[in-house]
């Protein structure tokens, strides 16, 4: 079962929001500080509260960190802005949150939870950051645990997340299809001992994650969730910026991944800047796949959604904009 709907008031950003979502890809465009981020960091912490161990509130502040571990600073800082609230929709059930500024810590009216937990019980969800984080994997968890480095919970659970134990067995066709493709990208496999990454290209010697390009880490780095079974059907993938430090040559290899994902039900979300990834999941897209374009921007000093199922369908494109200013840009250079 998918989430079908997200509606916010007054949390971050975000005055009002009401956002259907797609079963198959969301793709969050627009310029930065539009709350893209926001968005699916809310998302994220509902789907990990499935967990009866998992408070839906607590997550939040986890995967947030607001100062002093208090919710309440998610609520707008507009003038006599006092409440917020954030509600989550899948076909059968409903998360929310209701916020005040009197709230303490992470103690918010939070409804909905056991219910969501029925529908989801064995729920996958998967946050990559923007920043990669495998080369730092080692005792990365325990450090963050006793306050020696600061990180917040997506950090901590992608690397949890990758450190599953992995098959040794033949790889079942439906996994098979996708390491073969990012075997090709990455020109190797990855392999944990003791705590670290390492990438081994063919049957060369292994290579430490920390001097793998960083483009590279993050093609291996899906390429291990999925050799792990953490990507099958029914998971949920939220990837913050997909194209960050990596060559352009290996975005159409990353639509191609996430389209085949949302084929084999996987439910996707992505943030990006890229004007490739963006064009290149239309061009590879099929007449079946499911895909929402969400652009957000600033209308009036408010944050506004506007969602279309194609690309070229979208009014407010920030990608699009720059690309043609630039494009403006050079033909008045070579006019003189």
């Amino acid at each position: 079962m998918a989430i079908t709907k997200i509606q916010l008031n007054n949390i971050t950003v975000f005055s009002s929001l009401d956002l259907p979502l797609s079963k198959g890809i969301n793709v969050f465009i627009g310029e930065n500080g539009v709350g893209k981020t926001h968005i699916m960091k809310l998302l994220y912490s509902a789907c990990r509260a499935v967990r009866h161990d998992v408070s839906f509130a607590q997550k939040v502040v986890k995967v947030f960190m607001p100062d002093g571990a208090c919710i309440h600073r998610l609520i707008s800082r507009k003038k006599n802005i006092k409440t917020g609230s954030v509600s989550i929709f899948s076909d059968a059930a409903k998360l929310s949150m209701n916020i005040t500024s009197q709230t303490k810590k992470w103690d918010a009216d939070v409804r909905g939870e056991e219910r969501w937990e029925r529908q989801f019980p064995e729920l996958n969800s998967t946050f990559i950051p923007a920043k990669e984080i495998l080369s730092n994997g080692w005792h990365f968890e325990a450090a963050v645990h006793v306050g020696n480095v600061e990180f917040d919970e997506t950090y901590v659970d992608v690397v949890s997340a990758a450190k599953i134990d992995i098959n040794t067995g033949r790889d079942p066709e439906s996994r098979k299809k996708y390491l073969d493709i990012l075997y090709r990208a990455t020109k190797g496999k990855v392999l944990l001992e003791e705590d670290r990454f390492y990438l081994r290209p063919g049957n060369q010697a292994k290579i430490e994650f920390s001097l793998v390009a960083e483009g590279i880490r993050k093609l291996a780095l899906l390429w291990q969730l999925i050799k792990n079974g953490t990507l099958e059907n029914g998971a949920v993938l939220f990837w913050d910026e997909p194209e960050a430090n990596l060559n352009p040559r290996y975005i159409p290899v990353v639509a191609e991944m996430l389209l085949a994902l949302q084929r084999d039900g996987v439910q996707v979300f992505v943030s990006t800047h890229d004007y490739f990834l963006t064009n290149y999941l239309e061009i590879k897209r099929k007449a079946e796949d499911e895909i929402l374009y969400h652009s957000l921007y600033w209308e009036d000093s408010e944050v506004v959604c506007e969602t279309q199922k194609s690309l070229a369908a979208l009014q407010h494109n920030a990608i699009s904009e720059t690309f043609r200013q630039m494009y403006e840009d050079e033909i008045r250079k070579a006019m003189g």
